[in-house]
């Protein structure tokens, strides 16, 4: 009767591709906000990207949840699943952030500090967007997922050093302080893209160390 049952209950969802794809709409949200910084493109096009990005995102993240729920066997627990995705929607999370609070404030210069924190955001992106696909296969991969997740911890500390340094020369120049608190804002908002997607890169290693 149970194998009867569990023939029945859908077995396989589409947690990988989903997954993948969120990573996608990471990496385009990451390069559209080193563009914004960059002034590589219109900065309301930029942003316009990163929102639509921001979107789908939330969109692949509640079909993962709900895949989660309704398929009898997954790849890995469901709360690591539910911790994975819910990590990677709070990377695009801060990156929206980032770009609402320059629309608001209306910033358009950025100071170089702030440009290399947005680049290594891209560089953090695309390591966690090389891991994604690995986890189709941790046993086999587990070695390499753990050396890439390292990498984004490295990115992490480079940026937590650029934060403060660029907070650092933002106090030393002084400016009214409408002005100081706006760019500090900024900064911060960038920091955190980092600590992100560094959880991003924690929750992969706790998968290889469960499963490998």
């Amino acid at each position: 009767m149970l194998a009867w049952f569990q023939s029945l209950m859908p077995k396989q969802g589409r947690f990988q591709e989903l997954i993948e794809t969120h990573g996608l709409a990471i990496t385009e949200a990451a390069r559209e906000l080193s563009a914004l910084l960059d002034h590589q493109g219109s900065r309301d096009g930029c942003i316009d990207k990163i929102a639509h990005q921001e979107r789908l995102a939330d969109a692949l993240r509640i079909s993962i949840i709900d895949d989660a729920r309704s398929v009898f066997v997954t790849p890995f627990d469901r709360s690591a699943i539910v911790a994975l995705i819910n990590a990677m929607d709070d990377a695009i999370d801060q990156m929206h952030q980032t770009a609402k609070t320059i629309r608001r404030y209306d910033v358009t210069m950025f100071d170089p500090e702030m440009r290399d924190l947005a680049r290594i955001a891209v560089d953090a992106s695309d390591v966690v967007m090389t891991a994604l696909p690995l986890l189709r296969s941790v046993s086999k991969y587990g070695t390499r997922l753990l050396t890439l997740t390292a990498e984004v911890v490295a990115l992490e500390e480079r940026a937590d050093a650029l934060h403060e340094r660029g907070l650092r020369t933002l106090f030393e120049t002084g400016g009214d302080a409408t002005t100081f608190v706006i760019r500090r804002e900024v900064y911060s908002h960038l920091e955190r893209i980092l600590d992100r997607l560094e959880d991003v890169a924690s929750e992969i290693h706790g998968l290889v160390i469960d499963h490998a």
